[in-house]
């Protein structure tokens, strides 16, 4: 009866560490996930809130961070935030900056047919 308790209690201990081991690995596949997510700033753009676009960059926020593959000046160009696009420019963006799939911010603009981005962003070259 000892001897079937002890070994019951070493599968068990084997077990615990075994998930335990299993729980730290998912935790280094969520970090590893969260550098694909978008950033505060990105969020702010693509909802179209200049204010808080305005605050991000004035606490520190690197207006040419990628986040999912689209820099701040993409995101504003795909969804054609005129007023944030000026914002971003002002405050350093880089407008020939490329991505992984070699678009710029002008070629983000032009593939949402989104006209007057397109426009600020052609009068850069």
């Amino acid at each position: 009866m000892k001897k079937s308790v002890i070994i019951l209690g070493v599968a068990l201990l084997s077990l615990g560490n075994v998930a335990m081991a299993s729980n730290g690995t998912l935790s280094l596949n969520k970090v590893e996930r969260n550098r694909n997510l978008a950033t505060p700033l990105t969020v702010a753009i693509s909802k179209g809130d200049l204010e808080t676009v305005k605050k991000f960059i004035e606490y520190g926020a690197d207006v040419n961070q990628m986040s999912e593959d689209l820099s701040p000046l993409m995101t504003a160009a795909r969804y054609n935030k005129v007023e944030i696009i000026k914002v971003l420019l002002a405050s350093g963006a880089r407008p020939n900056e490329k991505n992984d799939k070699g678009f710029t911010a002008l070629k983000y603009a032009e593939l949402s047919n989104a006209a007057e981005a397109i426009a600020i962003l052609k009068d850069l070259k």
